[in-house]
């Protein structure tokens, strides 16, 4: 019982920064799975995606309320997305843990980079009109997937940034984007991750369960924020979980 309680809380932590950032709280998640309670890269990957589908669903729903969605921006990217998270996700679950971890790391690093870049370059006003459409949206879809499927992570700290910084959307319009992309990849990640073992359903569900009582908090909590601050509070968690998880490699 009181592992399950420990795992709910653990839930509603994550919850609420997966509706903050968009991004459904697995990024935190692996790390803490891998450093305090002992889990491989893939089993923890697998597990926090547990929590993940569900929190992407909620918190999409959530986004979709207070800032409309655009079904013709979302087809493209989340087609392309669950094809190539469905490919990345049967690469991941057959390379060596160790080696995963490692890329994983370097993933989050080079995220950071990108995204600390972003925030000092000189860039364009950002609007809720996108400046590219398909193909580019599917190729966006494609590379995002790929690394979701890769990471268990939805591909949506992937696709947040390039879609402010390339597609020219504001932070807020760019996370619900996002989130559309992540629903259908991080469904068949998690699918392909179950079939072949690497889901600790103990863990997940009640990290599900915390998430969910949480992550509209989150979301809400993200539309009151700057947008400047948003980014930094992004760039500041994504260098947090590079450094958890550099402790288990």
């Amino acid at each position: 019982m009181f592992e399950f309680v420990q795992f709910l809380l653990f839930g509603a932590v994550l919850g609420t920064l997966g509706g903050l950032f968009g991004i459904g709280g697995g990024l935190i998640a692996i790390p803490v799975l891998g450093v305090w309670f002992g889990l491989d890269q893939q089993l923890a990957q697998g597990t926090a995606l547990v929590m993940v589908v569900p929190n992407v669903m909620l918190a999409l729903w959530r986004y979709h309320q207070r800032n409309r969605i655009e079904l013709r921006h979302v087809l493209p990217l989340a087609s392309m997305g669950f094809c190539f998270a469905w490919l990345g996700s049967i690469w991941a679950v057959g390379i060596d843990a160790d080696s995963m971890r490692i890329g994983f790391v370097a993933f989050l690093i080079a995220l950071t980079l990108y995204n600390l870049v972003r925030m000092f370059a000189a860039t364009a006003p950002a609007s809720a009109q996108m400046r590219h459409g398909w193909p580019w949206l599917g190729v966006l879809g494609a590379a995002s997937g790929t690394m979701g499927g890769l990471f268990g992570v939805g591909g949506a700290v992937v696709a947040t940034p390039i879609l402010t910084s390339v597609f020219g959307t504001t932070q807020v319009v760019a996370q619900g984007l996002s989130l559309a992309l992540a629903l259908p990849s991080t469904g068949v990640t998690l699918a392909t991750y179950a079939f072949h073992h690497e889901v600790d359903w103990s863990i997940g569900l009640p990290l599900a369960v915390g998430g969910l009582l949480s992550i509209s908090w989150g979301v809400k909590v993200a539309h009151a924020l700057p947008e400047r601050l948003l980014r930094g509070l992004f760039c500041g968690f994504l260098v947090l979980c590079a450094v958890l998880l550099a402790f288990k490699v």
